[in-house]
């Protein structure tokens, strides 16, 4: 048979590189290597069991089969009420979508919206499939760049300055991966307003919103003006330890609705009826598992970040959100995806270069800390190890 023949769009499809990256790892570990798993954007705890509960039930209850194609009326209200409590801004349930996950969000909106040569902004460093799916829908894809000078937080001035009349979307993230920064109130009345002046759509990445350690969680659709132009991004994963679920959600403007349910109808059909009702219970019962998985971050949060910070070469910021570190390793005098590779195969502590998010991540680690505190210890011993057999002034 000859060799067959892919549709030309597909060389502009990227991939997630931290499931490659555990893919190295698990391979390694099939040869007998320890390894330490600090690649994976997921929580290590389980979903709390009050939500595993309420999934028994409603599978016993006969919820196996196809529901409403923007989800269980149930379920859209409770994220309406929820969204209203923590977000401070009235949410019709009716301005809801459930998804099987977030990623869905990203890609209905950016098919429902993005025309070939359509201006897409998206933050560089950042999650890798903002880019990749612009490039699929032949849009345009244009970085904004996080430094961390800046506390790696985007310059509303760059981002004025990006904009052109081809600009249809702006994509951020808050708190961010893989950086853990945390857009302000004034980074976010800045956005809004060139939103409002340049008639913007924007995509509020908002999967970390809860994994917040100092302040309250602010989303830019609560800002005058913003609910009918933002789609809010959320889902189940991070906060609720429910990455295997597959549950996420939109919160969008009401001309998006049809759109997006007919996107739905076309791709999935629906989401997983006894699962929805599983989300349902996570909202509107017990939260105390997720305060405690945050304390818990926090904890680990200082405990790597110390940690790497006393590694020679390494420069490590404190996150403010999610759970991630990007420490720059410049002074160590290997480009990040050597260091990564050199870290798996001789200290047994897989990473991800900072290139996996971005052009500008070439001095950068992403290290996820949702791993125990005895394994980041060890993790950080490892580290050490391997950056102290490195050439004498590498390190300097």
């Amino acid at each position: 048979m000859a060799a067959m023949r892919l549709a030309a769009r597909m060389k502009d499809i990227g991939t997630e590189t931290a499931f490659e990256a555990a893919a190295r790892a698990r391979e390694l570990e099939a040869t007998g290597r320890d390894v330490i798993h600090l690649e994976i954007g997921e929580p290590d705890f389980d979903t709390p069991e009050n939500i595993r509960a309420a999934a028994k039930r409603a599978l016993d209850e006969g919820w196996t089969h196809y529901g409403p194609t923007t989800g269980l009326p149930e379920l859209r209200e409770a994220i309406a009420a929820d969204a209203g409590r923590r977000r401070g801004m009235t949410v019709d349930a009716a301005n809801v979508v459930v998804t099987p996950g977030a990623k869905p969000i990203m890609f209905y909106a950016l098919l429902a919206l993005i025309d070939a040569g359509d201006e897409v902004i998206y933050p560089d460093p950042g999650f890798p499939i903002y880019e990749s799916m612009t490039r699929y829908v032949a849009g345009s894809a244009k970085p904004i760049e996080l430094r961390e000078e800046n506390g790696f937080r985007l310059d509303p001035d760059e981002l004025r300055a990006l904009v052109t009349d081809r600009t249809r979307l702006i994509i951020f993230n808050s708190p961010q991966n893989p950086t853990g920064s945390v857009l302000d109130g004034a980074d976010l009345e800045a956005i809004a307003e060139i939103a409002r002046e340049r008639d913007l759509i924007v995509l509020a990445d908002e999967i970390y919103g809860r994994i917040l350690y100092e302040g309250e969680h602010v989303s830019i659709a609560s800002l005058p003006g913003m609910a009918e132009r933002t789609i809010i991004l959320d889902g189940f994963s991070k906060t609720y330890a429910m990455t295997g679920w597959r549950l996420g959600y939109g919160i969008l403007p009401p001309a998006l609705i049809t759109p997006f349910s007919r996107l739905i109808t076309n791709s999935v059909s629906c989401t997983s009826s006894h699962s929805q009702l599983a989300a349902v219970e996570a909202l509107t019962g017990d939260q105390s598992a997720v305060d405690a998985m945050v304390e818990e971050f926090r904890a680990r949060r200082a405990l790597i970040v110390e940690g790497l910070n006393a590694i020679p070469g390494f420069r490590c910021l404190q996150p403010s959100g999610a759970f991630y570190v990007f420490p720059n390793i410049a002074g160590t005098g290997l480009p990040a995806q050597d260091l990564a590779d050199r870290l798996l195969q001789e200290g047994g502590v897989s990473v991800l270069a900072g290139t996996a998010f971005g052009r500008t991540g070439v001095d950068y680690l992403r290290i996820s800390y949702a791993n125990s505190r005895d394994n980041i210890r060890t993790a950080l011993e490892r580290i050490e190890a391997v950056v102290s057999t490195l050439p004498v002034g590498a390190t300097a």
